[in-house]
């Protein structure tokens, strides 16, 4: 028998990064296929556009008990998600990270009893490549991971690591990350005006600024291109910039670099560059790539992680820390502006045919089915 509409509560970090971003999108496309979306976090995330349908939002504080020394998140995000589980008798919860929201899920579990929501969690990365390694957290990962009812990784390569390091016996479900693009508000010409451009070729980068994304090897794969005088690098940064502030200089690129931290609407920034540039070390899927991609832009990037499964062979891709090969790829796309529309088109058309939100969401509301007729 078919299930009707479901009540889901849905745990994030509210913070531009891959996790709170595709929580926020699964989000609002669930709200809009008619279930009903309970958000936990103790911020608004940053791209979750309310009031919309079906959609709301619940603000977890943060305890600060003079009892004890230093502030407690897992136990307030629990109490929370337990109250609002009872009130509006949820079915489950997608708890996006193990460490807090699948531990406080659990927790919540406990607190409601028989009646508890179903568990899903879903890995980004951190978990297993992060906290996975520290004897601190691994425990309580696992505990997490064995006591949901479902868990998902976004990418194959992510789902092999996450088996070999805990050593789990239950199956991990790959779901990728999708993204849906929206109508910028403002056009190409004034985007590219108002950050004081002519002509220029424009790289875009979009990240968190966490160190896996190797910013100091972005810069210096622009320092590298012989055609550093036509480009400008705009990144968008979703952390602090600061500490490549002296590269800027040492690199001499400081009238080349422009930078914007926490824009939560990317998609006008998108539409007006011309290629993405990203040099992680590591990366589970590459959301900002993904991103890049849809909006038909050429991406020059490491052959590493997830980023091959998202790429596939649209665009070449490089071995780790191969800055000469980068440069390269980077000036061959400023040179041949074919080449670019070419490389972009390829792109977009993969990431139309794998990772729009209807073919992905559907694969949740599937999983989500087979938990809850599973109680």
């Amino acid at each position: 028998m078919e299930l009707g509409p479901l009540k889901i509560g849905i745990s994030c970090f509210p913070l531009i990064g891959g996790s709170g971003i595709l929580a926020t999108a699964l989000g609002s496309e669930l709200a809009r296929r008619g279930h009903e979306v309970y958000f936990f976090s103790y911020a608004q995330p940053v791209r979750l556009d309310l009031p919309q349908e079906g959609l709301h939002f619940h603000r977890v504080e943060v305890a600060h008990n003079p009892l004890f020394p230093c502030p407690d998140y897992t136990l307030p995000l629990a109490v929370k998600m337990a109250e609002v589980a009872r009130s509006k008798q949820l079915d489950l919860f997608h708890v996006h990270y193990a460490v807090p929201h699948a531990l406080a899920a659990c927790l919540a579990s406990q607190i409601v009893g028989p009646s508890a929501p179903r568990i899903v969690t879903t890995l980004h990365g951190s978990d297993t490549t992060l906290l996975g390694q520290d004897p601190d957290y691994r425990t309580a990962i696992e505990h997490a991971l064995v006591h949901s009812d479902a868990v998902t990784a976004v990418s194959e390569n992510l789902r092999n690591q996450t088996q070999q390091i805990f050593h789990l016996k239950r199956p991990i479900e790959v779901i990728p990350n999708f993204f849906t693009p929206n109508k910028p508000k403002r056009s190409r010409e004034e985007v590219r005006r108002d950050l004081g451009l002519t002509d220029e070729f424009l790289v875009l980068h979009l990240s968190n600024l966490r160190p896996v994304k190797r910013i100091d090897l972005l810069l210096r794969t622009v320092a590298k291109s012989k055609n550093r005088a036509r480009l400008r690098l705009f990144i968008l940064a979703g952390g602090p910039f600061d500490p490549y502030e002296p590269l800027l200089d040492e690199l001499s690129l400081r009238k080349r670099v422009i930078v914007r931290q926490n824009t939560a609407v990317v998609d006008e920034y998108l539409a007006a560059a011309d290629a993405g540039l990203y040099t992680s070390e590591y990366e589970s899927f590459g959301l900002g790539i993904l991103e890049t991609v849809f909006y038909a832009k050429p991406v020059v990037a490491f052959r590493v992680g997830g980023i091959p499964e998202v790429i596939g062979d649209s665009c070449p891709l490089y071995p780790f820390g191969d800055l000469t090969a980068a440069a390269a790829a980077l000036d061959a796309l400023i040179e041949s502006p074919d080449l670019a529309r070419e490389l972009g088109e390829r792109g977009r058309n993969r990431a139309l045919e794998r990772f729009s939100a209807d073919r992905i969401v559907p694969q949740y509301e599937a999983l989500y089915r087979r938990v809850v007729a599973g109680r």
